[in-house]
């Protein structure tokens, strides 16, 4: 009788937890794009070198990657709502810590701190919303949050910049403080509470994890400055595929391993992970080309770029709620084939952009990406938190969060390293940056990073076709998912 009342609370109260859960997210995603705007005044406040202000943000990114699955493992043993709130207290304490910059060290401990907060919200608000929302609203629940968070990474920069022309840079930390509070205070009122699993935390694969992460985005971030053929580079990589290698034997040995990897034999499961990661590596490869198009090459200001590059959160915000509605009518994967093309045709259309591009094709060929992201990111989510048991949603929602900042590192980091390469080809020596009054040569390498990323995309709508005709060609009766 006491469940039932239980279940009919967060039922009734659902939309308030949903509010609730994608808030973080939302400031964790903020905070990790924001700072990029900072990044120089940053360096000219500390005396430091663009090379050691970086660290500032790859500490935060790297950390995330690298506990977010551990967190997602503790999540589903003590709880996800219990997670959820510790990373609402550590996300504020450690936006606190660095709106007191004493150094640029104390700051890099201070995004550590915040980004083990960040990690733990996103490993469970997935879960949390999975297990609070009925299958019929599941995708529109997951649309809203997916919008939160695509809304967070878009709209960091020109907010940042906002920030910065008026007032310290400091502030774009310590404006997560009181949101941060006030989240804290409503869901200790209104998140579901959790029964505990009696089972164990898996130290060995956890520590194994933790190393491969770090190494391998240590190797891939460092490796586009110092160049990938540098002997720390190889040893972090080897070491980064040993630990890997390592981990999913413990993984296989294990009684209560920390990712179970029987997950990945759902096959709806696994390939919708793979096309999610496609889609944000092909998605990341607009974020940081585009805006050194519209400056450096069309000579547009930051803020009249940061208000161009806002159309892709704007159509974004419109769309993928729409989208998830619509999934749970219809069902999930025309949606996600019709994003998959979209997106790709739109970052096709991208790579048809010269020194001279309309404003207006610009905006249309990003809102065509965008809408492709809208169309596919909800349906997706859904698709993937619906194939997993209920006390499985934490890890879930851990690997699908993780995939998310896997594939915007790897596309970043295939999107300079492509670009670098064929503006080198073209103009006939290394370079690793625009070269001043040589457009043709950023306009050459930025249509292969586009093109490379689009072909990608298609490949992704092809995985996705091939499995639906599969799909169909099996099913008997009954509506598909």
């Amino acid at each position: 009788m006491e469940a039932n009342l239980q279940q009919d609370k967060i039922y009734k109260n659902r939309w308030f937890i949903l509010a609730i859960v994608v808030m973080q997210p939302f400031m964790a995603c903020l905070d990790g794009s924001i700072i990029n705007v900072a990044l120089p005044v940053m360096a000219k406040s500390f005396n430091v070198s663009m090379a050691s202000i970086e660290w500032v943000v790859t500490t935060y990114l790297i950390m995330i990657s690298a506990t977010i699955l551990i967190f997602g493992r503790i999540a589903d043993i003590k709880g996800k709502g219990t997670v959820f709130k510790c990373g609402l207290v550590m996300f504020a304490f450690g936006s606190l810590l660095c709106g007191f910059p004493f150094s640029l060290e104390f700051l890099v401990f201070s995004r550590v701190v915040q980004a083990l907060g960040a990690s733990m919200t996103m490993a469970t608000n997935q879960g949390i919303i999975t297990q609070v929302f009925p299958s019929n609203e599941r995708g529109r629940a997951l649309g809203i949050s997916g919008v939160f968070v695509a809304l967070g990474t878009m709209t960091g920069p020109p907010l940042g910049g906002l920030i910065i022309s008026f007032f310290h840079w400091k502030y774009i930390f310590l404006i997560n403080v009181p949101v941060g509070i006030i989240t804290f205070i409503f869901s200790m009122k209104i998140l579901p509470k959790n029964e505990f699993q009696d089972e164990k935390m898996d130290s060995k694969g956890a520590s194994l994890f933790f190393i491969c992460i770090v190494t391998l985005f240590l190797a891939m971030i460092t490796g586009q400055q110092v160049g990938y053929n540098n002997i720390f580079i190889i040893i972090s990589f080897i070491l980064s595929l040993f630990s890997f290698i390592y981990f999913i034997s413990v993984e296989k040995r294990s009684e209560q391993p920390m990712l179970e990897l029987s997950i990945f034999k759902n096959k709806v499961f696994s390939i919708n992970v793979f096309l999610a990661f496609i889609a944000y590596s092909s998605l990341s490869c607009i974020n940081i080309i585009h805006p050194f198009y519209l400056q450096d090459v069309l000579k547009i200001s930051p803020g009249k770029a940061g208000l161009i590059m806002i159309t892709h959160p704007v159509v974004l915000s419109l769309v993928a709620p729409i989208s998830g509605y619509v999934s749970d009518k219809i069902g999930s994967k025309i949606l996600t084939l019709a994003g998959l093309f979209f997106q790709g045709a739109g970052i096709f259309l991208l790579s048809t952009l010269k020194e001279n591009s309309d404003l207006a094709y610009i905006i249309a060929f990003i809102a065509v990406s965008a809408l492709g992201s809208g169309l596919f990111e909800s349906p997706n989510n859904s698709l993937v938190m619906s194939t997993v048991p209920k006390n499985k949603l934490g890890i879930a929602g851990s690997i699908n969060a993780l995939v998310r900042n896997l594939g915007f590192i790897f596309g970043v980091s295939c999107a300079t390293t492509i670009l670098y390469n064929k503006m080198s080809y073209k103009i006939g020596y290394k370079v690793l940056s625009y070269v001043p009054g040589r457009d043709d040569v950023f306009i050459y390498g930025m249509k292969w990073v586009y093109i490379s990323a689009s072909i990608f995309c298609f490949i992704g709508f092809t995985i996705s076709l091939i499995d639906k005709i599969k799909i169909n060609s099996k099913k008997s009766s009954g509506k598909v998912a």
